[in-house]
């Protein structure tokens, strides 16, 4: 059976909605065959990462970046999973071009948020399987429903 890691974190009403909403779209009863593991970003390993498929990402943009927790993630099993960078710092292949999907909220501006995980992905290799779901400001009915798509589609990639 496949298995789809989400690592997220979700410290405000908002992004624990908009978590919610991804979880209920990877473990829709229309896509068999997956397993959903889900892991605070403080609590989720290297062993995590290396035993999945495909990843489901969340963060809330802090500062013009990607939360501390995250960033806290990819700096504890960056090296531990293949993450690679050449002599002057860009990516070098490393990875198994694993699927994933990436989803942001912020108050005001999520670019460098999405930044700067693209930036490590691209050192991991992996490979973004849908476009990057960016929220500024309240959540609408439309932002649940995007981010319950985005967790369908990591998930039905990796179906059976």
């Amino acid at each position: 059976m496949a298995r789809l890691l989400v690592v997220h974190h979700s410290p405000t009403p908002t992004t624990r909605a908009l978590t919610e909403s991804v979880l209920a779209g990877a473990r829709d009863d229309a896509v068999a065959g997956v397993e959903v593991v889900v892991r605070p970003a403080l609590e989720a390993s290297a062993q995590d990462v290396l035993a999945a498929d495909g990843f489901l990402l969340g963060t809330s943009a802090n500062f013009g970046y990607m939360s501390g927790a995250l960033k806290h993630f990819f700096d504890t099993v960056f090296l531990q999973i293949g993450g690679a960078l050449s002599d002057d710092g860009s990516a070098r292949s490393a990875g198994g071009r694993q699927p994933y999907g990436l989803w942001v909220h912020g108050r005001y501006d999520t670019t460098g948020a999405v930044r700067s995980v693209q930036s490590i992905v691209s050192a991991l290799a992996w490979k973004q399987a849908a476009p990057v779901l960016e929220i500024i400001g309240d959540l609408e009915d439309e932002h649940r429903e995007a981010a319950h798509e985005l967790g369908g589609t990591l998930a039905a990639l990796l179906a059976d």
